[in-house]
């Protein structure tokens, strides 16, 4: 799972695919439609997936892929609660995925959040390993040798 390019914007639904860094802004695909926009740094503000970390018991973060990779191991035994559930079931659930979690300093819309990205990332087919995208270009790469 690569959450290197994915950017969630303020005041909009759902996560972006980064394709240009500009002075002012960036420009973004959003990953639902396939169209890109321009979204000025003005108006919104730009948090990569991959930067956020979720507070831990032990004054550390853990970061929200391996989270994600937590959820994803667990689907079957714990499957995700709905995001609009009462605060006490989301925290309930969380604490199956990241026991260590703060429960102090993580609030109940920061699992909101987590399990509207987690839900889109699924219905979008995101949640891929990255050792087997990792070895598919491997593969073609020792078959376009050519033999002597």
């Amino acid at each position: 799972m690569n959450l290197e390019k994915l950017v969630a914007v303020s005041g909009m639904s759902g996560l972006f695919k980064l394709v240009a860094n500009r002075s002012n802004g960036l420009v973004l695909e959003d990953i639902s439609s396939g169209k890109l926009k321009f979204f000025t740094a003005r108006h919104h503000k730009f948090t990569p997936l991959e930067s956020i970390g979720i507070y831990t018991d032990d004054g550390e973060t853990t970061a929200l892929k391996e989270v994600f990779e937590a959820m994803q191991a667990q689907l079957v035994e714990n499957p995700p609660v709905d995001a609009d559930a009462e605060p006490r079931a989301l925290f309930e659930y969380f604490a199956k995925v990241l026991p260590s979690f703060d429960r102090d300093r993580v609030h109940s819309s920061d699992v909101r959040k987590v399990l509207k990205w987690f839900a889109f990332m699924q219905t979008h087919n995101l949640l891929q390993s990255e050792p087997a995208e990792e070895a598919q270009p491997a593969e073609t790469e020792q078959k376009a040798e050519p033999t002597v």
